[in-house]
């Protein structure tokens, strides 16, 4: 059993993870969970120390439980380290997920995610990664997250704009979606004709989750 764990309240976000995570690896057992008292979203990090507490508490539930691994689906990597100190299963971040696929597959990536808040959290991680040496740039697009549940058309079209910016200026191989909400947009991305690939943290940790 792989445990998805959405740091922040919002259900549907955590229902279409959970939908992406089953359909990448339908071999797998995946439960979805839902942190009803974290924040409706995470940007920045006021967000994610809000979020810390009941995220944790769900990680040791998830260990308790027999979860076999466990998936941080927020692209920051809420509280990862700290999971891991508590977890007795291996515990992935969809964000450091994603960065390694990209690494692997190309030379460089970009990163487009939200709001520019979100920026250097990521840019942090990547570093903390070692992965600095394969980073284009993290685009902030500036849709919030909760604009991909409210208006995903008005949303998508604002990040396949800042996509096209990436593949155009920063001499990438990949595109990472820098957020959890992104799961609809890949199918966009995917089916653009593009040759640079476009990876998805949700579909990259539920690969590396199956494999443990």
């Amino acid at each position: 059993m792989i445990v998805l764990i959405n740091p922040n309240s919002t259900v549907s976000m955590t229902d279409a993870m959970l939908r992406t995570a089953r359909e990448t690896v339908p071999t797998a057992t995946f439960k979805g969970w839902t942190s009803h008292d974290g924040p409706p979203s995470i940007q920045g990090a006021e967000d994610g120390l809000a979020a810390e507490g009941p995220l944790l508490a769900l990680v040791a539930k998830a260990s308790e439980e027999g979860a076999s691994a466990i998936i941080i689906a927020c692209f920051d990597d809420t509280a990862l380290e700290a999971a891991r100190t508590i977890a007795r299963c291996p515990v992935i971040g969809i964000g450091q997920a994603a960065y390694h696929l990209a690494a692997v597959a190309g030379r460089r990536f970009s990163v487009v995610t939200t709001l520019e808040v979100s920026r250097p959290i990521l840019e942090a991680n990547i570093a903390a990664y070692g992965l600095s040496g394969h980073l284009g740039r993290v685009r902030a697009s500036g849709v919030p997250v909760l604009a991909l549940e409210r208006d995903p058309k008005a949303a998508a079209a604002r990040i396949l704009a800042e996509i096209e910016m990436a593949i155009r200026d920063d001499d990438v191989q990949s595109v990472v979606l820098g957020c959890g909400g992104m799961v609809e947009i890949h199918q966009s991305t995917t089916s653009s004709g593009q040759a640079v690939r476009f990876i998805d943290g949700v579909r990259a940790a539920a690969n590396f989750a199956s494999q443990i």
